[in-house]
């Protein structure tokens, strides 16, 4: 729908004169408000119709039907003193939408052809509504199929989307249409797929598993998200006992009880969360206890994939203590490998007796999350098949407890109200909490679990990675790395933002870091009420863990519908977050209804500016 007369380079300067005067190739307005708002048309032709009258043919400049004026020879109009070529602007009509059958991925363009300087808008059907944006994230502009409907054929001069009119002063849609339409209205179906050449594959979340301060597997996280429980606990060991603050999210039992006691003293504290949360994410796949050759596979096609940022930070710490104590001999053999972040994914290797490659990930607290989209990178391009992914941490120690306290980022608030100190977006919250835990996801590709008859929780879609490159601990306040992470995980996804209908967010409870990533997500969705929560004030702040449990979170979210609420700030909420986040109690997760999407994200941001955002897509 373009004018070939190239009518826009040419400048305007409106003046009155008589109808007499008009001669084809003016460009006029028929009325001073006509001007004004930007409604012209081309003459075509003139004929006099009575000694004091003049017949006078219009078309839209940009394109579109003839209509007649009969107007009186000393009739005022409005000459914007231009010249067309009367004969080069097209003929064009809307397209009759009655009885079009409508698709996703369907696009209608509308331009309001008498306007010289407008542009053509185009609307796209997704999740069957209309967008005019489907990265703008204003949601504005949506319409539905049935006023896309009334834009086309006969109706669309007076039905036609006016948002360009608008912007170019013609105020609401349709207005003043007028005879011959201000509008032409096209429709362009979704091409048909070719066959598709061989190329990444999908990969799809079978199993699950985690250990965390609100106990040891994925029933104890979900059961205490739902009913709002917290697991932050005061650390009564004599070695907190001087520090400026001693809560922490704990996990409430020994791992190494839960498991055989000569492997568990050969395991820092870490990796055995990250043994206990891989061995359920394991079972939960479907596979047999033991490993790969127990359950069949091919030992060189699975992999592991784990986040941490220090492991267990107690092994040196206290293997520092025994040289001081001891002397050297005191200090035990095991003290260099159980120190080292990769120790948790080499015990899980050898639990499982997995040889294809056994990775850490170690970027501050987005550790666990850009594991897990490492790993679906392995999967989509053929080095495995399957992965277990997520993270593992135990920094819970005085050493690392004292560095937060003097950096002022931990909550000082107390447990005596019985409520969570860890208050993510509360207009109250004063620093996150501390804690330790593991989350592992079983990942495979799609081909590999269907052929097998495996359970898929949702399709791992997609993840982006940023870097602020502001400052070693403070977040970037304008969120823009964090934006630019959640956009690129959307379009790694295939999607786009409009797809998104749910967010687990970072949120740690700071002020600083809440803010930042409440403003990215306004910038990305603009004023979509998109569903969001935080579970750091159930569990406290996991460190490289938290990537990996958040996603837990996150799949069983898709799973079961449901979005947990946020604990901690049930009071009242900061004003400033502007944010849809979710209180009180669970929420329905949006499903089924025009307009809702398919993609939720899990939020992984860490200090020195590393952001990663996994994008989860759940299936039909």
């Amino acid at each position: 729908m373009s004018n070939s007369s190239d009518s826009s380079q040419v400048p305007f300067a409106p003046h009155p004169v008589t109808a007499a005067e008009v001669i084809p190739g003016d460009l006029i307005a028929l009325t001073p408000d006509d001007a004004e708002r930007a409604c012209w048309y081309v003459v075509t032709h003139t004929l006099p119709e009575t000694p004091e009258t003049i017949r006078v043919t219009l078309r839209p400049p940009l394109g579109g039907t003839d209509h007649d004026e009969v107007l009186d020879r000393d009739r005022r109009v409005t000459s914007a003193c231009r010249r067309l070529d009367a004969g080069a602007v097209p003929r064009l009509v809307s397209d009759d939408l009655t009885s079009v059958e409508f698709r996703e991925g369907d696009r209608v363009t509308s331009l309001r052809v008498v306007d010289p300087a407008a542009d053509e808008e185009s609307y796209v059907r997704r999740w069957g509504v209309w967008h005019r944006d489907l990265d703008g994230g204003t949601g504005d502009d949506v319409v539905t199929d049935a006023q896309v409907r009334g834009w086309g054929g006969a109706g669309a001069g007076s039905e036609a989307p006016g948002a360009g009119a608008a912007a170019a002063g013609a105020g609401a849609p349709g207005a003043g249409a007028g005879v011959g339409g201000e509008f032409v209205v096209r429709h362009h179906p979704r091409p048909e797929r070719a066959a598709a050449v061989a190329g990444p594959r999908r990969v799809v979340v079978t199993g699950l598993g985690a250990v965390t301060p609100l106990g040891v597997g994925v029933d104890e996280l979900w059961r205490g998200l739902l009913d709002g429980r917290h697991g932050i606990r005061e650390l009564d060991g004599e070695e907190f006992a001087e520090l400026p603050v001693r809560l922490a999210g704990t996990v409430p039992v020994d791992p190494a009880e839960l498991l055989p006691r000569q492997a568990a003293r050969r395991m820092n504290r870490a990796a055995q969360f990250a043994v206990l949360a891989a061995r359920e994410a394991w079972g939960d796949a479907g596979f047999v206890a033991g490993g790969t050759r127990e359950s069949g596979l091919d030992p060189e096609r699975v992999g592991v994939s784990l986040g941490a940022i220090l492991g267990d930070a107690s092994v040196l710490v206290g293997g520092d203590r025994k040289l001081r104590d001891k002397g050297p001999r005191g200090v035990s053999p095991l003290t260099t490998p159980m120190t080292v972040p990769s120790q948790a994914a080499s015990q899980v290797s050898l639990d499982l007796h997995i040889t294809g490659e056994a990775r850490t990930v170690t970027a501050a607290c987005a550790s666990g999350t850009e594991a897990i989209g490492a790993a679906i990178d392995r999967i989509r391009y053929g080095r495995v098949d399957i992965a277990l992914a997520g993270g593992a941490e135990a920094v819970v120690t005085p050493a690392i407890m004292a560095s937060f306290a003097a950096m002022r980022a931990l909550s000082t608030r107390g447990l005596a109200d019985g409520s969570s100190p860890s208050r993510p977006f509360g207009k109250d919250r004063d620093g996150f909490v501390n804690g330790e835990g593991a989350g592992v996801l079983v990942l495979e590709a799609e081909e590999h679990a269907r052929a097998r008859g495996a359970r898929i929780y949702c399709e791992a879609a997609g993840w982006g990675l940023s870097a602020d490159a502001h400052h070693m601990a403070a977040p970037d306040p304008s969120g823009a790395g964090v934006a630019l992470a959640v956009r690129r995980a959307v379009r790694d996804a295939g999607g786009h933002v409009v797809d998104v209908v749910h967010v687990n967010a970072h949120a740690t409870a700071t002020v600083e870091g809440d803010l930042a990533e409440a403003g990215a997500l306004r910038a990305v969705f603009g004023r979509r009420n998109v569903p969001v929560t935080a579970i750091k004030g159930h569990l406290g702040h996991l460190q490289g863990a938290a990537g990996g449990v958040e996603a837990v979170a996150t799949v069983l979210t898709l799973h079961h519908g449901v979005v947990p609420a946020t604990v901690g700030a049930v009071s009242e909420l900061d004003d400033a977050i502007g944010l849809d986040v979710v209180t009180g109690v669970a929420r329905e997760l949006p499903a089924g209804r025009p307009g809702d999407g398919d993609l939720a994200l899990s939020n992984s941001f860490g200090f020195g500016g590393h952001n990663a955002v996994l994008a989860l897509r759940r299936v039909g």
